[in-house]
């Protein structure tokens, strides 16, 4: 028997053993695999591990991976935002469809984006920044997202959250960005109460992954080109025109034809100046920014970790003396740890630092540019030009610590003893330093044990803010020189010198400031599904932050209790309530607590039997949203509502002797203890579809929004006994009385088919909105001057007739009330007729477009091919005017003429003029607001342009670099308008530019 079963197992053992040697040698799976979504896009940075081959990679931007794994290997798939699913790897799997819930960050939670209900609109910016670097995390954000103008329909500020912490936009780069979100409408941002009233813009920043570790490395070199600069008149021109200015004005003439001779041939610039600020003595043709940024993330089911670390230098346009140094550097790091403590409960910790500085000089060279007439003075005086026997101005070349490339004092006036030229050379620099800590902490706990789809989430936010100014503030001397040409060559007489040149090397800090900000919030969530039918949702907040500065008594603060209740069935029928019990310290102590409610319903019609069917429409849902939001934002300061009285001092004579003033008390305003805080009042009306298979996807939404109660001190309202001018005297309370309108709708809509080859996504977004000042107390004698019923950015003034032609043009005309007139000035309508033009006169011209222009408009355009990805970008906005008001346009007294006085009035160009008189006076006439002066900002805008190119996997060896890419880009590279060239034109400031980029991004 023992012998039997021997043979028995050895038999076994020879037929098995091939089986079992052949399944140990057996060759593994080699997979290149697409993931994409059940919309047919590609999933991006996918996890995929093998636990059987101990094995993980990553999907690259066209959402391929390749693995080598053994047959029927279970694989674990993790994407951020959902749960990890698995698949099966057997030699077909070439393509995996994920479920994928995209998730959008709203107020205090995160929903499907199927879900959401009342003027939400959200970029993920990894994709954006795949095919368009930007460096601001708004920058071109009207092309993507319907409703931003650069506000939120209509409003005139929104409320920025970093990690749900209020924070500076520029505080975190784009590239540790992993989605914002737009919260436009009254019930989307109702759970942060009142400082959230005119919106919130939500950046929610990345963080770790399951799997294993990767390195992303991006750097950039790019370059800014000016893209114009002020046309300013040259010596000869200027001095011929401002000869013919005094003359206008019954002066003589200040400049001999011989000077303006002189200034003209240009042969010793030095004697007769002729400054151009703007010429490449003393401005190069470009300037570099260099950026860099290192990510690194990974985890695993208990941690998760992510750091962001980057850099960038930017120069500066100057390219002399101390402005050779100029540069702004910024070094920022960012990391953040999830941790899962327990089985119930799980932590996050946030930390983030930004240094920034700033090296340039004690001056603000671009003001000196457009007001620095260009024959007053040499800059720079060579000692060449001195007599070799005038002692004297050699002592004081051998005094001077300033003496410029060994060869040229600083020159000036006695009325120009420091100049921004002078100041670049010797004046000293200043470094500005900035630096922002940024730390958050979460905790979140599964409370089960207690009821079913419970939990518990909590952060606080602490962020410290300083920046001070640190500078070597130098004096010196300029010389002002005296030439002669008695030896027939043009020679220095003798130099004056105005000025002692004093450099301490002390280091002087100044310009000292704090900013400290502290944010909490509590809630508890409840989520439940009832029979897979009936979906409910609820939450219970808490929340609040306080933020105080330097130099202000009182901070801002926000506090709120919120309440969300939400409710779906099957996706198809949606109601959400979101409320807020706001306190505010800004009105009286009996009306500092309001609450504001805010309702949304929703309808998916695509999912009624009449759509569920249909082979067009794939998606169609309909959304309603209401509510009231109480404010402060609106109130210009605390304790309004308290009357003020003020000690006075010699405002009052005395009973008994009239020439001994007396002190006094004067009221300054009266008491309102019933003020109130302002309310927004909203309604608005949404559509999301999609159609063909998400070929086409539209949104948008038509809202109106009212905001009632706004706090105003209206003396219209009261006797005028109520108030006096002298002394200046009042008991006009602050009432809750204005109104304001706003109203328009927002639009989106994507194209995406694939074309032969080429995959072809086309973006169109679009606001139009309207504001009327709906409730006003006014007391003006003309209708037509009513601010109520004008939009809030109405523009004001006067309506112009052309030019005055002659003194009998002038004896025939309405008398004017701002100077006396000349012929060549500028002729304006009197609007009611009482025969003289003065403020009664103006009307409404348009609207300025300050809170954006009331039609904006962008496009988008992806083009993909192989490895090749092109990239455009353009914005439009319309409806706006502007008012030419600048030094640039409104020449008078002694101001720098620029181009624009060429095409003055006189009697010989009376008919083709389209600039006034010239005059040595003020002007008061012609340089006020009137139609004359306006202009369209109409425009479009070139925005962006990038092409990238990612190599192929058979280049790249995926052990070690798993992906690498290049791009090439360019920033405002093309405006289309009718007035371009005052859209592009800086005055007082450093030029637009044109901005050029290459960049070089590899994942590890």
């Amino acid at each position: 028997m023992k012998h039997i079963t021997l043979k028995i197992v050895l038999c076994a053992i020879t037929v098995l053993l091939p089986v079992i040697l052949s399944a140990q040698t057996a060759t593994k799976l080699d997979l290149t695999t697409l993931i994409r979504t059940q919309k047919g896009l590609p999933v991006k940075g996918a996890i995929v591990t093998s636990e059987q081959d101990n094995i993980s990679t990553q999907t690259d931007s066209m959402g391929i991976f390749s693995l080598q794994v053994s047959p029927n290997a279970k694989l674990s798939i993790s994407t951020l935002g959902n749960e990890v699913q698995f698949v099966t790897a057997t030699p077909g799997l070439q393509e995996i469809v994920l479920e994928v819930e995209q998730l959008v960050q709203v107020a205090y939670r995160k929903e499907n984006v199927d879900d959401l209900l009342g003027g939400i609109s959200y970029v993920n910016l990894p994709e954006l920044l795949d095919k368009n670097y930007i460096t601001y995390p708004l920058e071109n954000m009207e092309a993507f997202v319907p409703g931003f103008h650069g506000n939120l329909w209509g409003m005139n500020e929104y409320l920025v959250l970093v990690d749900g912490v209020p924070r500076d936009l520029n505080s975190v780069q784009p590239t540790a960005i992993d989605q914002i979100s737009f919260l436009k409408g009254i019930s989307a941002v109702a759970l942060y109460g009142s400082r959230a009233a005119k919106g919130a813009i939500l950046i929610t920043t990345k963080g770790g992954h399951i799997g294993e570790q990767t390195i992303d490395v991006r750097v950039n070199a790019g370059f800014h080109t000016p893209k114009g600069f002020p046309k300013y008149l040259g010596s000869a021109e200027y001095m011929t025109l401002y000869n013919e200015a005094r003359i206008n004005d019954g002066l003589e003439a200040l400049y001999s034809e011989e000077e303006i001779y002189y200034h003209a041939v240009g042969d010793n610039p030095y004697r007769y100046p002729n400054v151009d600020f703007y010429s490449s003595d003393y401005l190069q043709e470009a300037y570099s920014l260099y950026d860099g940024t290192l990510e690194i993330a990974g985890g695993n089911q208990k941690a998760r970790y992510y750091t962001n670390m980057g850099f960038m230098r930017e120069g500066s346009l100057l390219n002399f003396g101390e402005a050779e140094n100029n540069k702004n550097e910024r070094f920022n790091v960012r990391g953040n740890v999830d941790m899962k403590l327990t089985d119930y409960i799980s932590a996050n910790v946030d930390l983030a630092a930004i240094f920034t500085s700033n090296v340039g000089v004690n001056t603000n060279y671009w003001e000196g540019a457009a007001n620095i007439r260009p024959n007053r003075f040499t800059p720079l005086i060579p000692i060449t030009f001195l007599e070799e026997n005038d002692l004297t101005s050699w002592n004081l070349v051998e005094g001077t610590d300033n003496l410029i490339n060994g060869r040229y004092l600083l020159g000036g006036t006695q009325l120009d003893q420091t100049n921004p030229i002078a100041d670049v050379y010797a004046g000293g620099s200043n470094t500005f330093n900035s630096r922002q800590f940024q730390f958050n902490a979460g905790v979140d706990a599964d409370l089960q044990n207690v009821l079913e789809g419970l939990t518990f989430s909590s952060l606080f936010g602490i962020d410290y803010a300083t920046s001070y100014t640190q500078a070597f503030n130098n004096s010196y001397a300029v010389f002002e020189p005296a030439w002669n040409n008695y030896a027939g060559t043009d020679l220095i007489s003798n130099l004056t010198r105005y000025g002692q040149d004093a450099s301490s090397g002390d280091l002087n800090v100044s310009n000292s400031s704090y900013r400290q900000t502290i944010a909490f919030s509590g809630q508890l969530n409840y989520q439940t599904q009832l029979d897979n039918d009936h979906n409910i949702s609820a939450m219970l907040i808490a929340g609040g932050f306080q933020r105080s500065s330097s130099g202000v008594y009182q901070g801002t603060n926000n506090a709120n209790l919120g309440l969300h209740l939400g409710y779906d069935f099957r996706s198809k029928y949606y109601a959400q309530f979101n409320g807020a019990m706001v306190y505010s310290t800004m009105v009286p102590e009996d009306n500092r607590t309001a609450f504001s409610p805010t309702l949304s319903l929703g309808w998916r019609i695509s999912e009624e039997d009449f759509l569920s069917s249909s082979s067009i429409v794939d998606d169609l849902k309909l959304s309603v949203s209401a509510g009231i939001l109480h404010t402060d934002l609106d109130i210009s300061d605390y304790y309004l509502y308290e009357a003020i009285y003020t000690q006075t001092d010699g405002a009052w004579y005395g009973w008994a002797d009239l020439s001994a003033p007396a002190q006094s008390t004067d009221s300054r305003r009266g008491a309102n203890p019933n003020m109130k805080l302002p309310k927004r009042e909203e309604i608005s009306v949404g559509l999301d579809a999609s159609f063909f298979d998400n070929m086409l996807v539209v949104n948008g939404n038509v809202f109106m929004s009212k905001m009632t109660g706004l706090v105003d001190q209206l003396s219209v309202l009261y006797p005028s006994y109520f108030q006096t001018g002298w002394p200046n005297s009042s008991f006009i309370p602050y009432v809750n009385y204005n109104e304001d309108l706003r109203s328009g709708f927002d639009f989106g809509v994507n194209f995406n088919k694939q074309i032969g080859q080429v995959d072809w996504s086309l973006g169109l977004v679009g606001t139009y909105f309207t504001t009327e000042a709906s409730k006003r107390a006014e007391f003006y004698e003309d209708e037509y001057q009513n601010r109520q019923g004008r939009p809030l950015d109405a523009i004001w003034g006067l309506e112009s007739d052309g030019f005055f032609e002659s003194t009998e043009d002038i004896a025939n005309s309405p008398e004017p009330a701002f100077g006396e007139v000349q012929p060549g000035d500028i002729k304006y309508k009197d609007q009611n007729a009482d025969g003289v033009i003065n403020s009664q006169d103006e009307v409404y011209l348009g609207r300025g477009g300050w809170y954006g222009s009331p039609f904006t408009a962008g496009v988008n355009l992806t083009a993909k091919w192989n490895n090749f990805t092109f990239f455009a970008l353009g914005v439009a906005r319309s409806g706006a005017i502007g008012m030419k008001d600048n030094n640039y346009f409104w020449v008078n007294g002694q101001d720098k003429y620029s181009e624009v006085v060429r095409d003055r009035w006189t009697p010989e160009t009376m008919d083709t003029a389209t600039f006034p008189r010239l005059t040595t006076s003020g002007g008061n006439n012609n340089f006020r607001n009137s139609d004359f002066w306006t202009y369209s900002t109409n425009r479009f805008d070139l925005a962006r342009v990038q092409v990238s190119y990612t190599f192929p996997e058979s280049i790249v060896n995926g052990d070690f670099l798993k992906e690498f890419g290049v791009y090439v880009n360019g920033a405002n590279l093309l405006t289309i308008a009718p007035n371009r060239d005052i859209l592009e034109l800086n005055i007082g400031g450093a030029p637009q530019t044109r901005f050029f980029n290459l960049g070089v991004k590899a994942l590890f």
